[in-house]
């Protein structure tokens, strides 16, 4: 009756005293003291290992469960820093074409001799034309390089000489439509 006044945690079974090789008690119970000994003899000296054999069934496939994967692990999402030098890479190139698109602009402007409202919004529209073209450019990119060939995109470079030679070719357009350039241009052109 002594085991029902007791709480569960501090009973104790008292284990039977036994003799080791050396002649040692061993299995004493101490209260407050850890038995510390060695492995039974009876462990296996390596830890159980089997090959593995596919048998085809198990896991579900990576299309029943996307996410799920037997591959390596997908690359982590990298920061936003890292994703505006990609689109700073070739910069120069869209750059070139902006800077040439206005000069032609300018030059076309000035010789309308009028309300510059139209011209700017013109210009407006053309650069966001470029911004548009720009964008294309890059999605198409990601679809065909990085989706279907699988390879990784180092920069912008393609899509910002497609988006600069847009624009000098706005540039020339404007310029075709300044009387005086065209004039010029018929004269140099007489001359060869």
């Amino acid at each position: 009756m002594a085991d029902r006044d007791t709480p569960w945690a501090e009973r104790t079974v008292e284990v039977p005293p036994q003799r080791t090789a050396d002649g040692d008690v061993a299995g004493v119970f101490q209260r407050g003291v850890a038995q510390v000994g060695q492995a039974p003899a009876t462990a296996p000296t390596e830890p159980f290992t089997a090959p593995h054999e596919p048998t085809g069934t198990g896991w579900p496939s990576e299309a029943a469960h996307p996410g799920w994967s037997d591959g390596p692990p997908a690359a982590a999402r990298q920061p936003l820093g890292y994703h505006l030098a990609q689109l700073r890479r070739g910069g120069e190139w869209s750059l070139l074409g902006g800077l040439f698109a206005f000069v032609c602009w300018g030059i076309w402007a000035i010789s309308a001799r009028g309300n510059l409202g139209s011209p700017v919004l013109t210009f407006v529209l053309t650069m966001l034309v470029g911004v548009g073209l720009f964008a294309l450019c890059r999605v198409a990119g990601r679809v065909v390089l990085e989706r279907q060939l699988g390879r990784v995109r180092r920069g912008a470079r393609v899509a910002h000489l497609v988006t600069g030679a847009y624009l000098i070719v706005v540039g020339f357009a404007y310029l075709r439509q300044t009387e005086w350039v065209v004039g010029a241009w018929n004269w140099l052109a007489g001359w060869f």
